[in-house]
């Protein structure tokens, strides 16, 4: 299922492919691009707020959204009539997120990789930490893990590519980058990025019901803290998890 790529006036170029019986994808461009990415979000908004029946569930990635459908109530047919009735004038900044600031650890005990990450990118360790928290990061999908939030874009300098062997384990709350991504990694697992920190906040929180901390939209700036800082806001996590504001302007981590 293919759509052509001349469209009217104010319908932007998009192609729907079927996955499987009971799902959609709708590709709205190629690669990492905020500009495609706040395209994908702005449709999974306006798809969200039309409460579809039949409608299972929307899931935007880095440059496409899925939905999931149930083809007894919604057919396929009449779903993508109004797909196309709503990519109608879609624009960009349609949809914002919540802003956030995120306490991070990039002490060398923590931060694996911070050491060789500086010495491939030709810069000193505290330069490397400099340039990484000192931007805003566009939450641009959820995936891999639970609650695990695919956010960039790292700075040009830091875009390096995935650890040639990669780690068979590395700890929950590990904050690493690979090419122009940097994530934390909520759980224990493989990994093959470089570790230059870690953050004391679960991205999955499990009070008052499971659900991801961060949301594809939102902006996160990394704040650096101390090793004594983050053990102590690690104590307070395994209490409760750490009080963390978030809104725009954006909030502050306790």
């Amino acid at each position: 299922m293919l759509m052509s790529e001349a469209h009217p006036s104010g319908l932007p170029c998009y192609r729907v492919l079927p996955a499987g019986d009971t799902a959609l994808t709708i590709e709205l461009g190629e690669g990492i691009d905020r500009r495609i990415s706040a395209l994908v979000l702005a449709l999974t908004r306006r798809l969200n707020e039309r409460l579809l029946r039949g409608v299972v569930e929307t899931l935007p990635t880095l440059r496409s959204l899925t939905v999931y459908y149930d083809p007894l109530v919604l057919p396929a047919k009449s779903l993508l009539a109004h797909i196309e009735e709503l990519m109608y004038g879609l624009k960009m900044g349609e949809q914002t997120g919540h802003s956030w600031v995120l306490p991070v650890c990039y002490d060398p005990s923590l931060a694996l990789d911070l050491e060789d990450v500086a010495a491939r990118s030709g810069l000193a360790p505290g330069q490397v930490i400099e340039r990484h928290s000192g931007i805003t990061y566009h939450v641009y999908m959820l995936g891999f893990l639970p609650g695990q939030a695919y956010m960039g874009d790292v700075p040009a300098e830091l875009a390096l590519q995935r650890r040639e062997i990669p780690r068979q384990r590395i700890p929950p709350g590990s904050l690493a980058i690979a090419t122009t991504m940097t994530c934390i990694f909520p759980l224990e697992t493989p990994c093959g990025w470089h570790v230059i920190g870690r953050s004391p906040v679960a991205l999955w929180q499990t009070r008052p019901r499971p659900h991801a901390l961060l949301a594809p939209g939102d902006e996160v700036t990394f704040r650096p803290v101390s090793l004594r800082e983050y053990e102590s806001l690690l104590a307070r996590a395994a209490e409760s998890a750490p009080r963390v504001a978030s809104d725009s302007p954006a909030g502050a981590a306790a």
